[in-house]
């Protein structure tokens, strides 16, 4: 076949599927163009999950009458004006293409009227030609609507998922822009049913309620890292959740780039960082992170749908995204306290729930009247009065407002796991010779890691002597560890060094050395034993987990055990 030039038809369609990938994307880019555009109230609908139907309602300054047909012209924009504009974008639309995309692959119709204008223009456009232009009256704003959406693309169609399934990535879209513009009311209705009402009052927690409930939104942790005016310096803000409110999907983190809603990968991992040994593996917390810069130090025309970003200062950008949340964990860390429901809390509509988001909370009951619940309270540990033992693994202790469960075990490895990382930050870590070595045999993999990598074990006391092909003599380990455990926690050590990435390894090895060196469950302690414990568990950094991400000490209030025995 020779080469030619596609007809126009041909390339707008394929131009088209560059940016309207599914109905979710038909609603992405009206519901930019209504904030572009200063709308303070945006009502999208949709029927069908959005096939055969999509309705986006603004009160934003509407378009002039005598720009609407200029409005459906492919490259056709208010929102830049020259090339030098392109390196400071401060809009979420730009490229003058969303309009003629969805009329390319769609039946689109539009009424609006410009704030300055009486009258109100209509417009119908068909296979991306306006068929018909008249006036008509209408209040202040644009609708645009969208019917029957790749019926002349049979190809993209078949590609489509349920409509249930196309429903909930709408319902995830407009609530993840709600949390982007909190002082902005969205009203999403799916089949002719009210699904989310956000309340516009720019207060984000209240949006967090209405999309995740109330008691999510009660427990989140504050982010902010003030104003810093300095060079380009990122401003972080928004909300995170306790180490104890958690999911297992990363679909619960938001992030929002001057408000421009990102997929981002090494942001997630940043917010994750900063979670380091609070979560237990598969576990992920929720968020909503924005960050705000001069939009110059940032790239948004890097992808087609605009949901990707490049930054000017990745590193910086990524370090202040990390030390926000960690100080907001650090400041206002929470402790596990039981307490009593009626009942479950009520599930939020399915069609909230794309890819588990928005579904509820759980909780395991204790027992048949007692769950568990998260009180948020201060880093610190009240000051505790050691009663005894329970079953040889938990620390009873006294304290305000209750009884204090310590998990023995839990505790001491939060104990020894702040201490070897301050003996790692030293490069001071206590050292043990063995009388007699033990010898060691690896893998040829394990070799190829000790051979590249021994310096690491060395720095942690482990001496290892080659001795044979793939046999070693270990001479030496760290002073806390148990005799009966040191070369299980040597090949955990060797393990992680093969598998994880050398900016976390040293966590990942404090990590193991503190739960093969720490009191076992089942252990018994003396009176002054459990004292020693729980002093030295009040002067660790974050009392309230373990490295691993469980809790160390569950609260039982004064007020529930009444409660429980009837005395209230």
């Amino acid at each position: 076949m020779g080469i030619k030039v596609l007809a126009p038809e041909v390339i707008s369609k394929i131009a088209a599927g560059e940016v309207v990938e599914r109905p979710a994307s038909v609603v992405k880019e009206l519901v930019e163009n209504s904030l572009d555009a200063g709308a303070t109230q945006i009502t999208v609908e949709a029927n069908g999950g959005g096939i055969p139907f999509i309705r986006v309602t603004d009160n934003g300054i509407g378009i002039p009458s005598d720009q609407i047909e200029l409005a459906f012209e492919r490259y056709a924009t208010s929102k830049i004006a020259s090339e030098a504009d392109l390196t400071a974008i401060s809009t979420l639309g730009f490229r003058g293409e969303a309009l003629p995309s969805i009329a390319a692959v769609a039946e689109v119709s539009m009424i609006t009227r410009y704030e300055e204008e009486l009258a109100g223009m209509f417009v119908y456009v068909k296979n991306g030609v306006i068929v018909n232009k008249n006036k008509r009256g209408c209040p202040k704003g644009t609708t645009v609507t969208v019917r029957n959406l790749f019926r002349n693309i049979p190809a993209r169609l078949k590609f489509l998922k349920s409509s249930t399934t196309e429903s909930n990535h709408i319902a995830h879209l407009v609530s993840q822009y709600s949390l982007a513009f909190p002082e902005v009311k969205f009203n999403l209705i799916l089949n002719g049913r009210v699904i989310l009402r956000s309340p516009g009052n720019g207060n984000l927690k209240d949006v967090l309620a209405q999309i995740y409930g109330l008691d999510v939104a009660q427990a989140m942790l504050q982010v902010d890292s003030g104003e810093n005016r300095e060079n380009f310096a990122p401003q972080i803000s928004g909300f995170i959740s306790p180490p104890s409110l958690h999911r297992a999907s990363r679909g619960y983190l938001s992030f929002f780039v001057n408000r421009r809603w990102i997929q981002s990968r090494r942001l997630i991992h940043a917010v994750e960082e900063a979670y380091q040994n609070m979560l237990m593996t598969g576990r992920h917390p929720i968020g909503v992170i924005n960050i705000f810069l001069p939009p110059q130090e940032v790239d948004v025309n890097v992808h087609p749908a605009k949901s990707e970003v490049r930054f000017h200062h990745e590193h910086e950008v990524f370090g202040a995204v990390q030390k926000a949340v960690g100080e907001a964990l650090i400041n206002f860390s929470p402790i596990p306290s039981v307490k009593a429901f009626p009942q479950p809390p009520a599930a939020p509509p399915s069609e909230l729930r794309p890819k588990p988001i928005f579904s509820p909370r759980k909780t395991e009951a204790t027992s048949p009247v007692i769950k568990g619940e998260i009180t948020p309270l201060t880093s610190k540990l009240p000051i505790l009065r050691v009663i005894g033992q329970f079953h040889n693994t938990y620390v009873v202790a006294e304290g305000p407002e209750g009884i204090y469960l310590i998990d023995q075990h839990a505790a001491h490895e939060r104990i020894l796991y702040e201490r070897i990382r301050e003996q790692q930050e030293s490069q001071t870590i206590e050292v043990q010779g063995l009388l007699s070595p033990i010898t060691v045999e690896v893998t040829a993999q394990q070799d190829e890691i000790l051979s590249s990598q021994g310096e690491v074990l060395a720095q942690h006391g482990f001496t290892l002597e080659k001795f044979g092909e793939r046999t070693y003599l270990l001479r030496s380990v760290p002073a806390l560890l148990k005799s009966e455990e040191l070369t299980q926690v040597l090949f955990e050590i060797i393990d992680a060094l093969a598998e994880e990435r050398r900016a976390n390894y040293r966590e990942k090895i404090a990590a193991s050395l503190a739960c093969h060196g720490a009191i076992k469950a089942g252990q018994m302690l003396s009176p002054s034993e459990m004292e020693e414990l729980i002093r030295q568990l009040e002067q660790t950094q974050s009392p309230r987990t373990c490295p691993h991400g469980r809790p160390t000490m569950i609260h039982f209030t004064a007020s529930q055990l009444e409660k429980e025995f009837g005395r209230r």
